[in-house]
């Protein structure tokens, strides 16, 4: 277990070890996700760790490590391997899950990067920023530019929020607050985004950049990501807490 709870902080120079695991066979043949896999990893080398730090080593296994963290393509929530999958493993690694039937128009590249992001940011899901002293906003990298994406190669990859977006204060003026470049202050969103906020410690709301945003978000199968283990409200797999001996 203490080498499970090492790689668990794994705020070192090693890199953390994130194994890709493919149970979407329907929709992603073992080559595109080599491709995909190696696309994530360059991606996260030229444009994330710069801003954010935090190495990892993304690698396709069917057998993880006890010690790895997991990115797991589903081809939907009721995937039979989606049961022994939570947002945790039974060693206390984090997990993040890709459902590829469900993504629609979203290029998969896209959402893998945007669960990858945000896994590396806050493995617990349980980190919160304070923007006042009666409002958090979840510690989510990827959600208030969710729509928004920029090209590595062929392939699309999710935006992503810097550090001066959870800082609730005056920034000099050029700063950014996302890679693209587009938002203009803490905590703001593209139309396309939505955040996670807590209220008075305790009452958990969504707010979204627009009526349209909050459309398709309530029209989507969100349960078993890990936004949703923020809210006691949320659509939460059946299985999150059941099986232990697996993953």
């Amino acid at each position: 277990m203490k080498k499970a709870r090492r790689a668990l902080l794994g705020r070192s120079l090693k890199p953390v070890r994130i194994a890709c695991i493919n149970y979407a066979e329907e929709s992603i043949s073992g080559h595109e996700m080599a491709e995909l896999t190696a696309a994530l990893q360059k991606c996260y080398d030229k444009h994330f760790l710069p801003v954010w730090g935090y190495p990892v080593d993304l690698y396709v296994t069917r057998k993880p490590k006890p010690t790895d963290w997991q990115l797991v393509y589903f081809d939907d929530a009721s995937h039979k391997n989606m049961l022994g999958r939570h947002e945790l493993t039974h060693r206390g690694q984090p997990i993040s899950k890709i459902f590829v039937k469900v993504l629609g128009d979203e290029p998969l590249s896209v959402a893998a990067s945007h669960e990858l992001f945000e896994m590396v940011l806050d493995p617990m899901a349980n980190l919160w920023a304070d923007k006042n002293p009666n409002t958090q906003y979840a510690y989510e990298v990827c959600d208030a530019v969710e729509e928004d994406s920029f090209r590595v190669g062929r392939f699309e990859m999710s935006n992503f929020v810097y550090p001066s977006w959870f800082e609730p204060f005056q920034h000099p003026r050029g700063t950014k607050f996302d890679h693209k470049g587009t938002l203009k202050e803490p905590f703001s969103m593209t139309e396309g985004g939505y955040v996670i906020k807590k209220v008075n410690g305790r009452k958990v709301i969504k707010a979204f950049g627009s009526p349209a945003k909050r459309r398709r978000f309530n029209s989507e199968d969100r349960r078993g990501h890990r936004s949703e283990f923020r809210d006691p409200q949320g659509k939460h797999h059946p299985g999150r807490r059941a099986a232990k001996k697996q993953g």
